[in-house]
């Protein structure tokens, strides 16, 4: 008699970390660069009626004023005249003094900003993304694609890594899995070469739709520029065409007309449509400001003079307190207004302190970079940038690691020596057999004078470079020189002649 099969259940207890919407928020705005914040405040005061502009002590200098005096005072000393709340709620159009600009001074003259006609790189690859019949699911995973393309086409991010962002910023669960599949429909766009991960994919890409043109499926050279690049990359980006001659069996002039061919192919397929040109056109604003005193004081400020105060409406608050006052006698209608008013004020608190906490956390992470690297910050001397990595500053400023990552990545100082990347303060260090540290950059640095001085006739092999770096007092390894080398985009000696 066979045994029958019993079915168990058991629990365990797991500790799973998740985001709360507010942190979420948090995220987000820490992202974000001075300009783009200041567009997502505009946002939201357009959105949350409960939220407005102005200090959260001027309410208390409000009560003073008369019944004729009780409207908005901006900040060009000029009043608006307030609606109702109602009205405000009810009105279609958005009322005029949401959309009027304040933040000027009389003297200031208003300029007319110039704006381009072209359409960008995102919209162009947005309207082809239309053309493909994909699930929404589907189409916002290849938004989102898109959008984490470089500036010239290649995604380089990994796919596992754009699974978390999704889920942490957009609450959109997928897989890697999922994301090749869409990832292929836009290679499939024009230029050919866009989506590819690395330069070998997006010349194989390219390639490939050359093959698909009507009588080049048989074409030999064609053919034997695919076998190079997929059997033989490696020798290929280095110039060993004595070693591909040998792997593949070829004569020298197939070699040498496969090689013609291939340098035509657009390493860049991004940059083909115009998006890089307007984006290096684009005036870096930096989110802080760091003023060096003659004496050596270093004074740190957030470069956000058109960010404006926010409150949270005396109407909303007064109609809460209104309608909290009646409860016991409230009709569902009543109960219904008093919930969304709540929620509108919950939210605009919700955000008021999420802009504050990123401005905080912003300060605190600049200000362990000017305290790691502050002989930089005095002199502006690059040689003076000691090894720093981003657990350096998370310790120092009490954060997390990945919190020093969000606000390092695409914000931007300026300086008394010129406007810098934050990344530009990060570099790792060598240490000697002393103890002593080194940071990459200066190593580098010392590297590329040796190169820059050697007699082009003769260039120094990397092992002439090692022994010349020991004699300058940076004891590192032939493989390390053969590293920061590649690192700086510089050839090996024989193709520097």
């Amino acid at each position: 008699m066979a045994q029958s099969s019993k079915q168990i259940q058991t629990q365990t207890q797991q500790q799973v970390q998740t985001l709360s919407p507010q942190q979420i928020m948090v995220v987000k705005l820490l992202e974000l660069p001075a300009v783009e914040l200041e567009e997502r405040v505009r946002g939201e005061l357009l959105e949350n009626p409960a939220l407005e502009e102005g200090h959260e002590n001027a309410h208390e200098e409000d009560e003073y004023a008369g019944p004729e005096e009780s409207n908005i005072s901006t900040e060009d000393g000029g009043n608006t005249d307030y609606d109702s709340l109602s009205d405000y709620l009810n009105e279609d159009d958005i009322p005029d003094y949401k959309l009027q600009e304040n933040n000027r001074s009389k003297d200031e003259q208003t300029e007319d900003i110039p704006f381009a006609d072209a359409t960008s790189f995102y919209e162009t690859l947005k309207e082809q993304l239309g053309e493909h019949a994909l699930s929404e699911h589907q189409r916002q995973l290849a938004e989102y694609l898109i959008g984490s393309l470089d500036d010239d086409g290649l995604l380089r991010k990994p796919l596992d890594g754009i699974c978390d962002e999704l889920a942490i910023y957009s609450g959109i669960e997928t897989s890697p899995e999922e994301l090749e599949k869409v990832l292929k429909v836009i290679q499939d766009f024009d230029p050919p070469g866009l989506g590819a991960r690395d330069l070998r994919e997006c010349l194989l890409i390219q390639l490939h739709r050359k093959a698909e043109q009507p009588g080049k499926k048989d074409d030999k050279l064609l053919k034997l520029e695919t076998d190079i690049i997929e059997q033989c990359y490696e020798e290929f980006t280095r110039k060993h065409w004595d070693k591909i001659q040998q792997k593949l069996n070829i004569s020298e002039a197939e070699l040498d007309q496969a090689i013609k061919e291939l340098c035509k192919l657009n390493p860049r397929p991004g940059a083909s449509m115009g998006e890089t040109v307007g984006r290096n056109m684009q005036q870096i604003v930096p989110d802080f400001i760091v003023d060096t005193d003659d004496d050596g004081t270093v004074h740190l400020s957030l470069n956000n003079p058109n960010l404006p105060e926010l409150r949270i409406s005396r109407d909303f608050s007064d109609m809460v307190e209104e309608h909290t006052k009646n409860k016991a006698n409230q009709s569902k209608e009543s109960r219904e207004t008093l919930m969304f008013l709540k929620q509108k004020i919950d939210a605009a608190q919700g955000f008021i302190d999420a802009v504050k906490q990123r401005q905080n956390t912003l300060m605190k992470t600049m200000q362990a970079i000017i305290d790691l690297q502050r002989p930089f910050f005095e002199e502006g001397d690059e040689s003076l940038l000691k090894p720093m990595i981003l657990k350096d500053v998370a310790e120092r400023a009490g954060l997390d690691i990945s919190t020093v990552s969000r606000v390092s990545n695409s914000k931007y100082v300026q300086t008394n020596y010129g406007i810098y990347s934050l990344k530009f303060f990060f570099s790792d260090g060598y240490t000697k057999d002393n103890g002593e540290e080194m940071s990459v950059r200066e190593i580098r640095k010392a590297l590329k004078e040796c190169i820059d001085n050697e007699d082009r006739k003769n260039p120094y092999t990397d092992d002439e470079l090692t022994e010349m770096m020991v004699q300058k007092g940076y004891p590192i390894a032939r493989r390390t020189v053969a590293k920061y080398r590649q690192q700086m985009n510089i050839p090996v000696a024989r193709l520097r002649k």
